[in-house]
């Protein structure tokens, strides 16, 4: 009879070091040792960004919360402000967001401090969420008849701003899939716009008439809004039209683009369910390296525009 030696079987079994998957596994494992090591500064000013893209399904939550809690895993302060009434954001942060849990509802309508009702999410004592509720589906009515109604975020998150014994580093503002009252309250009150394109056909539809609100905004109501940071999401690395996606957005957008692009993830579309974002449900898993990665960029992009800014005013 043939015998193999338990170890002889192990080899047989062990996966060679030239395949795709054995080439991705060790990508993977030398970009987690790469995280624990970086280091970034926090330059003490607060950056508010608001997350928008017309077109839906595209990540824009998900991109939300998942940069939140990476940002906060930096040592970074962050507020999401869940401007959706679908509420997936607050869902994602495991806070409460049920009809009597006070809202941005509150805050829009009926010019309740935004301190009211700021939560401190579970997954870290540095990551905070305003959340939405119901109640916020018939905001856009109510907002019609309220003075200064394009303004009343801003005047919140000032407000919130100056009360801060501890600067904030972040504001993210997660919008609704359209240009109405609340997106517009967004745009007004941020001064970056962050824009996921998912890398699929299509992908830029709606981007020209995203662009064309930006320049509106910028005319009438807020100067300083830009486009600032643009990640690519939902990437498979297995197909042409995701590197077309991908070369065609850099081509017309380099200085926006990031260079971290986030791929088709079981666990980032797990982790909702959960309460938690992929950051808190799968850190070592492929997508939450890479939020944080995308998380890295854009802190340190803020931290090296802040210093050029200071360097032309001296």
């Amino acid at each position: 009879m043939f015998h193999v030696k338990q170890s002889e079987k192990a080899a047989s079994f062990a996966l060679p070091d030239d395949t795709p998957l054995a080439r991705e596994l060790a990508d993977l494992s030398a970009r987690r040792r790469a995280l624990e090591n970086v280091q970034v500064e926090f330059p003490g000013r607060t950056r508010i960004l608001t997350i928008s893209n017309q077109k839906g399904g595209v990540g824009k939550t998900t991109t939300t919360v998942n940069i939140a809690a990476a940002i906060a895993s930096l040592g970074g302060r962050v507020l999401v402000i869940d401007l959706d009434p679908q509420g997936n954001a607050s869902t994602a942060l495991g806070v409460p967001h049920n009809a009597d849990t006070p809202s941005i509802y509150d805050v829009l309508i009926d010019g309740f401090p935004l301190s009211d009702v700021v939560q401190t999410s579970p997954e870290s004592e540095t990551l905070f969420c305003a959340p939405s509720n119901i109640h916020l589906a018939g905001a856009e009515i109510e907002l019609v008849t309220q003075v200064a109604r394009e303004q009343r975020l801003k005047t919140a998150i000032d407000d919130h701003v100056r009360e801060q014994e501890t600067p904030l580093d972040f504001i993210l503002i997660d919008c609704p899939p359209s240009l109405g009252l609340l997106t517009i309250n967004a745009f007004t009150a941020a001064e970056e716009v962050f824009l996921p394109i998912q890398c699929e056909y299509y992908a830029l539809e709606g981007l020209s008439q995203l662009l064309g609100n930006v320049r509106m905004i910028q005319k009438h109501l807020n100067p300083q809004l830009h486009l600032s940071t643009i990640l690519l999401t939902m990437y498979d690395a297995r197909t042409k039209l995701s590197q077309q996606v991908a070369d065609e957005v850099r081509s017309h957008f380099s200085a926006e683009a990031l260079r971290t692009m986030i791929p088709r993830s079981v666990r980032i579309s797990e982790a909702p369910s959960f309460g938690q974002t992929v950051i808190a449900y799968d850190g070592n898993s492929a997508g939450a390296i890479a939020y944080r990665e995308a998380a890295v960029e854009i802190v340190r992009r803020g931290a090296a525009q802040g210093a050029d800014s200071e360097e032309k005013e001296s």
